[in-house]
Protein backbone atom coordinates (compact mmCIF):
# COMPACT_ATOMS: atom_id res chain seq x y z
CA UNK A 1 0.00 0.00 0.00
CA UNK A 2 2.87 2.18 0.88
CA UNK A 3 4.34 1.75 -2.43
CA UNK A 4 1.15 2.60 -4.37
CA UNK A 5 0.63 5.71 -2.26
CA UNK A 6 4.15 6.84 -2.81
CA UNK A 7 3.92 5.95 -7.42
CA UNK A 8 0.24 7.70 -7.31
CA UNK A 9 1.83 10.64 -5.28
CA UNK A 10 -0.65 10.37 -2.42
CA UNK A 11 -0.71 9.79 1.14
CA UNK A 12 -1.21 6.53 2.52
CA UNK A 13 -4.24 7.26 4.50
CA UNK A 14 -5.63 9.07 1.49
CA UNK A 15 -5.63 5.40 -0.48
CA UNK A 16 -7.23 3.69 2.68
CA UNK A 17 -9.66 6.37 2.31
CA UNK A 18 -10.48 5.53 -1.16
CA UNK A 19 -10.62 2.11 -0.49
CA UNK A 20 -13.24 2.22 2.13
CA UNK A 21 -15.33 4.44 0.16
CA UNK A 22 -14.56 1.41 -2.95
CA UNK A 23 -13.22 3.92 -5.37
CA UNK A 24 -10.10 1.24 -6.21
CA UNK A 25 -10.73 -2.65 -6.43
CA UNK A 26 -9.81 -4.46 -3.50
CA UNK A 27 -5.74 -5.47 -3.80
CA UNK A 28 -5.23 -9.31 -4.80
CA UNK A 29 -4.00 -11.03 -2.15
CA UNK A 30 -1.03 -13.64 -0.89
CA UNK A 31 -1.79 -14.56 3.27
CA UNK A 32 -1.06 -11.30 4.92
CA UNK A 33 0.21 -9.63 1.73
CA UNK A 34 -1.96 -7.06 -0.31
CA UNK A 35 -0.80 -6.76 -3.99
CA UNK A 36 -1.55 -3.83 -6.12
CA UNK A 37 -0.59 -3.47 -9.42
CA UNK A 38 -0.81 -0.91 -12.73
CA UNK A 39 -4.49 -0.93 -12.89
CA UNK A 40 -4.91 0.05 -9.55
CA UNK A 41 -2.69 3.30 -10.39
CA UNK A 42 -4.44 4.03 -13.51
CA UNK A 43 -7.39 4.13 -11.17
CA UNK A 44 -5.65 6.60 -8.96
CA UNK A 45 -4.28 8.97 -11.68
CA UNK A 46 -7.96 9.19 -13.03
CA UNK A 47 -9.17 10.10 -9.88
CA UNK A 48 -6.76 12.51 -9.55
CA UNK A 49 -7.50 14.00 -13.08
CA UNK A 50 -11.32 13.86 -12.11
CA UNK A 51 -10.70 15.87 -8.97
CA UNK A 52 -8.50 18.48 -10.58
CA UNK A 53 -11.37 19.31 -13.20
CA UNK A 54 -13.97 19.79 -10.23
CA UNK A 55 -15.26 16.56 -9.93
CA UNK A 56 -16.28 15.40 -6.38
CA UNK A 57 -15.59 12.16 -4.69
CA UNK A 58 -19.25 11.50 -4.52
CA UNK A 59 -19.76 11.99 -8.21
CA UNK A 60 -16.35 10.31 -8.95
CA UNK A 61 -17.70 6.98 -7.03
CA UNK A 62 -21.11 7.35 -9.48
CA UNK A 63 -19.28 7.54 -12.38
CA UNK A 64 -16.43 4.81 -11.84
CA UNK A 65 -19.51 2.91 -10.97
CA UNK A 66 -21.64 3.35 -14.34
CA UNK A 67 -17.89 2.65 -15.66
CA UNK A 68 -18.00 -0.84 -14.48
CA UNK A 69 -21.20 -1.52 -15.04
CA UNK A 70 -20.47 -0.56 -18.59
CA UNK A 71 -21.17 -3.30 -21.61
CA UNK A 72 -18.17 -5.18 -23.33
CA UNK A 73 -16.97 -3.38 -25.60
CA UNK A 74 -16.45 -6.41 -28.08
CA UNK A 75 -20.80 -6.48 -27.45
CA UNK A 76 -20.65 -2.53 -28.53
CA UNK A 77 -18.65 -2.95 -31.74
CA UNK A 78 -20.26 -5.76 -32.89
CA UNK A 79 -16.99 -7.80 -33.72
CA UNK A 80 -18.97 -11.34 -35.01
CA UNK A 81 -17.73 -12.49 -37.87
CA UNK A 82 -19.88 -11.51 -40.86
CA UNK A 83 -19.25 -12.67 -44.65
CA UNK A 84 -20.37 -8.89 -45.87
CA UNK A 85 -18.28 -6.50 -45.52
CA UNK A 86 -19.45 -3.49 -42.73
CA UNK A 87 -22.09 -1.05 -44.33
CA UNK A 88 -20.61 1.73 -42.14
CA UNK A 89 -17.08 3.18 -41.94
CA UNK A 90 -17.09 4.45 -38.90
CA UNK A 91 -13.69 4.99 -36.80
CA UNK A 92 -14.43 4.14 -32.83
CA UNK A 93 -12.50 6.11 -30.11
CA UNK A 94 -10.43 5.16 -27.62
CA UNK A 95 -10.54 7.99 -24.46
CA UNK A 96 -9.44 7.63 -21.24
CA UNK A 97 -12.16 8.79 -18.03
CA UNK A 98 -10.33 12.17 -17.52
CA UNK A 99 -10.56 12.71 -21.89
CA UNK A 100 -13.89 12.12 -21.90
CA UNK A 101 -14.17 15.07 -18.92
CA UNK A 102 -12.66 17.37 -21.34
CA UNK A 103 -14.86 16.73 -23.98
CA UNK A 104 -17.95 17.59 -21.95
CA UNK A 105 -17.02 19.14 -18.66
CA UNK A 106 -19.76 19.37 -16.07
CA UNK A 107 -22.04 16.88 -18.08
CA UNK A 108 -19.90 14.04 -17.84
CA UNK A 109 -22.49 12.32 -14.65
CA UNK A 110 -23.34 9.04 -13.96
CA UNK A 111 -26.75 9.36 -15.62
CA UNK A 112 -25.40 10.83 -18.87
CA UNK A 113 -22.41 7.92 -18.89
CA UNK A 114 -25.33 5.20 -18.32
CA UNK A 115 -27.33 6.67 -20.83
CA UNK A 116 -24.27 7.04 -23.48
CA UNK A 117 -23.90 2.70 -22.36
CA UNK A 118 -27.32 2.02 -23.08
CA UNK A 119 -27.76 3.62 -26.33
CA UNK A 120 -24.78 2.18 -27.59
CA UNK A 121 -22.63 5.02 -28.02
CA UNK A 122 -19.51 4.10 -26.04
CA UNK A 123 -18.33 0.71 -24.25
CA UNK A 124 -16.21 0.13 -21.62
CA UNK A 125 -12.68 -1.46 -22.57
CA UNK A 126 -9.95 -1.79 -19.51
CA UNK A 127 -9.15 1.57 -18.04
CA UNK A 128 -10.57 3.42 -21.29
CA UNK A 129 -14.12 4.48 -22.53
CA UNK A 130 -13.89 3.32 -26.75
CA UNK A 131 -16.45 5.69 -28.26
CA UNK A 132 -17.64 4.02 -31.53
CA UNK A 133 -17.93 6.83 -33.87
CA UNK A 134 -15.34 9.89 -34.23
CA UNK A 135 -17.87 12.12 -36.42
CA UNK A 136 -20.62 11.47 -33.71
CA UNK A 137 -17.99 12.28 -30.67
CA UNK A 138 -17.66 15.50 -32.67
CA UNK A 139 -20.70 15.84 -33.06
CA UNK A 140 -21.84 15.61 -29.81
CA UNK A 141 -18.75 17.57 -28.28
CA UNK A 142 -19.68 20.56 -31.05
CA UNK A 143 -23.11 20.84 -29.27
CA UNK A 144 -22.51 20.60 -25.63
CA UNK A 145 -20.01 23.68 -26.70
CA UNK A 146 -23.15 25.44 -28.34
CA UNK A 147 -24.52 24.85 -25.22
CA UNK A 148 -27.51 21.83 -25.70
CA UNK A 149 -26.76 19.75 -22.24
CA UNK A 150 -25.31 16.50 -23.05
CA UNK A 151 -28.66 14.72 -21.83
CA UNK A 152 -30.65 16.45 -24.86
CA UNK A 153 -28.18 15.48 -26.61
CA UNK A 154 -27.99 12.04 -25.99
CA UNK A 155 -31.97 11.75 -25.70
CA UNK A 156 -31.94 13.22 -29.48
CA UNK A 157 -29.57 10.56 -30.62
CA UNK A 158 -31.40 7.77 -29.13
CA UNK A 159 -34.76 8.86 -31.87
CA UNK A 160 -32.51 9.70 -34.62
CA UNK A 161 -31.76 5.86 -34.29
CA UNK A 162 -34.73 4.36 -34.06
CA UNK A 163 -35.69 6.32 -37.16
CA UNK A 164 -31.97 5.46 -38.76
CA UNK A 165 -33.16 1.43 -37.89
CA UNK A 166 -36.84 2.57 -39.34
CA UNK A 167 -34.74 3.81 -42.81
CA UNK A 168 -32.76 0.78 -42.83
CA UNK A 169 -35.60 -1.50 -42.95
CA UNK A 170 -36.97 -0.32 -45.51
CA UNK A 171 -33.69 -0.42 -47.60
CA UNK A 172 -32.94 -4.08 -46.54
CA UNK A 173 -36.74 -4.70 -47.05
CA UNK A 174 -36.22 -3.16 -51.11
CA UNK A 175 -33.18 -5.41 -51.23
CA UNK A 176 -33.88 -8.45 -49.99
CA UNK A 177 -37.87 -8.47 -51.68
CA UNK A 178 -36.83 -7.35 -55.74
CA UNK A 179 -32.39 -8.32 -55.61
CA UNK A 180 -31.92 -11.43 -53.95
CA UNK A 181 -35.57 -12.87 -55.19
CA UNK A 182 -33.50 -16.09 -55.46
CA UNK A 183 -33.15 -17.66 -52.36
CA UNK A 184 -29.54 -19.49 -52.24
CA UNK A 185 -31.44 -23.03 -51.15
CA UNK A 186 -30.12 -24.92 -54.35
CA UNK A 187 -33.75 -27.94 -53.28
CA UNK A 188 -32.54 -27.78 -49.77
CA UNK A 189 -33.92 -25.56 -46.71
CA UNK A 190 -30.37 -25.97 -44.76
CA UNK A 191 -28.27 -25.47 -47.39
CA UNK A 192 -25.08 -23.51 -47.12
CA UNK A 193 -23.86 -20.65 -49.15
CA UNK A 194 -22.05 -21.10 -51.88
CA UNK A 195 -19.17 -18.55 -52.46
CA UNK A 196 -20.94 -17.38 -55.71
CA UNK A 197 -24.21 -16.55 -53.37
CA UNK A 198 -21.77 -14.99 -51.38
CA UNK A 199 -20.27 -12.79 -53.96
CA UNK A 200 -23.57 -12.28 -55.27
CA UNK A 201 -25.01 -10.77 -52.13
CA UNK A 202 -21.82 -8.77 -51.27
CA UNK A 203 -21.38 -7.15 -54.57
CA UNK A 204 -25.31 -6.24 -54.72
CA UNK A 205 -25.34 -4.84 -51.46
CA UNK A 206 -21.79 -2.63 -51.92
CA UNK A 207 -23.39 -1.26 -55.02
CA UNK A 208 -26.53 -0.14 -53.28
CA UNK A 209 -24.40 1.40 -50.61
CA UNK A 210 -24.07 4.80 -52.24
CA UNK A 211 -27.33 4.93 -53.93
CA UNK A 212 -29.24 4.69 -50.49
CA UNK A 213 -26.36 7.37 -48.73
CA UNK A 214 -27.48 9.66 -51.65
CA UNK A 215 -31.42 9.76 -50.75
CA UNK A 216 -30.95 9.60 -47.12
CA UNK A 217 -29.05 12.62 -47.68
CA UNK A 218 -30.70 14.75 -50.12
CA UNK A 219 -34.36 13.77 -48.18
CA UNK A 220 -32.88 14.85 -44.97
CA UNK A 221 -31.52 17.95 -46.58
CA UNK A 222 -34.81 18.90 -47.86
CA UNK A 223 -36.54 18.43 -44.54
CA UNK A 224 -34.64 20.80 -42.91
CA UNK A 225 -35.16 23.33 -45.68
CA UNK A 226 -39.21 22.67 -45.09
CA UNK A 227 -39.01 23.07 -41.18
CA UNK A 228 -36.42 25.53 -41.20
CA UNK A 229 -38.63 27.65 -43.36
CA UNK A 230 -41.82 26.77 -41.27
CA UNK A 231 -39.97 27.45 -37.86
CA UNK A 232 -38.77 30.87 -39.14
CA UNK A 233 -42.29 31.64 -40.00
CA UNK A 234 -43.84 30.90 -36.91
CA UNK A 235 -41.69 33.24 -35.67
CA UNK A 236 -42.10 35.76 -37.56
CA UNK A 237 -45.80 35.38 -36.98
CA UNK A 238 -45.55 35.23 -33.48
CA UNK A 239 -43.06 38.68 -32.91
CA UNK A 240 -46.06 40.69 -35.18
CA UNK A 241 -43.47 40.77 -38.17
CA UNK A 242 -41.30 43.56 -39.55
CA UNK A 243 -43.62 46.75 -38.34
CA UNK A 244 -43.59 45.18 -34.58
CA UNK A 245 -39.69 45.06 -34.58
CA UNK A 246 -40.11 48.81 -35.88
Amino acid sequence: MAELADEAGISVRTLRFYRERKLIPAPRREGRIAWYNEHHLARLRTIAALLDRGHTLGGIAELLSAFENGRDVGELLGLEQTFVSPWSDETPVRLTPEALADHFRDDVTAENLTASLDIGYIAVDGDEFVHISRRLLDASTALVAKGVPLADVLEAGRAVRTHADAIAGIFTTLIRTHLLTDPPNHGTAQAPLTPQDIDRITHTIEELRPVSEAVVDAELAMAMDRRIRAELEAWVRGSGGPEAAQ
